[in-house]
């Protein structure tokens, strides 16, 4: 309780400060103090998630922490967005590392690890494949597919076509929380230990609960100044793909709480939850941002460029690929996440030497 108090009464100061004046210097000084002190918010906020989610079982567990940090993701992009000039690829690149560092990076390190240290996971393989069509279909729809159509320029939709992706996008993903939590639970639930919610007191619960939400506003003004001081750092000293490194950070930093909530159930020998909370999060991603900075867009007349270039959307049909080999059978070995890390380091490589 001390912690989390502390860690929000942190974030909350920290976020206030005002540096649009000062130097570049400053601005990089508070941008590197916010990043400091919203890791530690991020641990307090992954702990308050895992009490919540023992106390209402899996797999609605899993799908606390993804609606909360898939709401920091949209709410950093909207702030972003309608922030000074027009940055129309912000969601683009944002919601493509998000898929790329879920589906590689956070996937890869969970089925290295587990498998070096059980040599074998088991997976169920029903659920995990929901997950995979779900995340190919949204791809392709929002990421792929705009830049082919016709009705406007490459890598854009026209309002009436960006509406009805839109409104697709969040009817599937309805759906598939639906089957996930309702119609066919037992697909995501790997063993009846995780089934059952852990009783706990319902003040400590409901605590748990408010201090997660506290957490969370703390991670989004936090990453917020972390974001533009990283933005203003690039801008100054002329760095190419910038656009591609402020969204990969945007990603990784309100992805950090999941990526430490799959590796530790890796390493309790729950893959399931692991691919629960990875695949999970790219899916919600895709699903609800989206949907949220077209609204956007939309309402605020300000330009929305969806498609990606050409060598990203080889990386993400490799990736797309890859995860439909790796869960085609059962069981993983480290060697099937080796493949996935691989890949995540390609992507990494490549946004720094395009």
């Amino acid at each position: 309780m001390p912690l989390a108090a502390l860690a929000m009464a942190f974030a909350v100061r920290a976020s206030g400060i005002s540096v649009d004046e000062g130097s570049l210097n400053a601005r990089i000084f508070v941008g590197a103090l916010s990043s400091a002190i919203m890791f530690t918010t991020i641990f307090v906020v992954l702990d308050h998630a895992e009490a919540v989610a023992r106390r209402v079982g899996e797999p609605y567990g899993t799908l606390v922490l993804t609606f909360a940090v898939t709401a920091i993701e949209v709410s950093i992009i909207v702030s972003m967005m309608l922030h000074g000039e027009n940055n129309p690829t912000l969601a683009r690149e944002s919601v493509f590392s998000t898929v790329m560092i879920t589906s590689t990076g956070v996937v890869g390190i969970c089925l290295t690890l587990g498998g070096w240290r059980y040599r074998k996971q088991a997976i169920l393989r029903q659920g995990t494949n929901a997950y995979l069509s779900v995340l190919v279909a949204l791809t392709v729809m929002t990421l792929i597919l705009p830049t082919y159509t016709q009705a406007t320029d490459p890598g854009t939709f026209s309002a009436a076509q960006l509406g009805f992706v839109s409104v697709l996008s969040v009817l599937l993903y309805a759906s598939f929380v639906f089957a996930q939590t309702v119609r066919h639970r037992e697909d995501f639930v790997q063993g009846q230990a995780h089934d059952v919610p852990v009783r706990t007191a319902h003040e400590s619960v409901s605590v748990s609960a408010l201090l997660l939400m506290c957490g969370l506003i703390g991670i989004v003004l936090l990453a917020e100044q972390v974001a533009a001081s990283v933005e203003d750092a690039l801008a100054a000293y002329q760095v190419t793909q910038a656009d591609s490194i402020v969204g990969a950070l945007i990603a990784a930093l309100v992805l950090m709480p999941e990526a430490i909530s799959a590796i530790r159930a890796s390493f309790k020998n729950e893959l399931q939850r692991s691919l629960n909370v990875a695949m999970g999060s790219a899916c919600a991603t895709i699903g609800l941002t989206i949907p949220a900075v077209a609204a956007a867009s939309l309402l605020t007349g300000r330009g929305l460029t969806l498609g990606l270039p050409a060598s990203d959307a080889v990386l993400l049909v490799l990736a797309l690929f890859i995860c439909s080999v790796s869960f085609s059978t059962e069981r993983t070995t480290f060697l099937t996440g080796m493949v996935h890390v691989v890949v995540f380091f390609t992507y990494v490589f490549l946004i720094f030497v395009p």
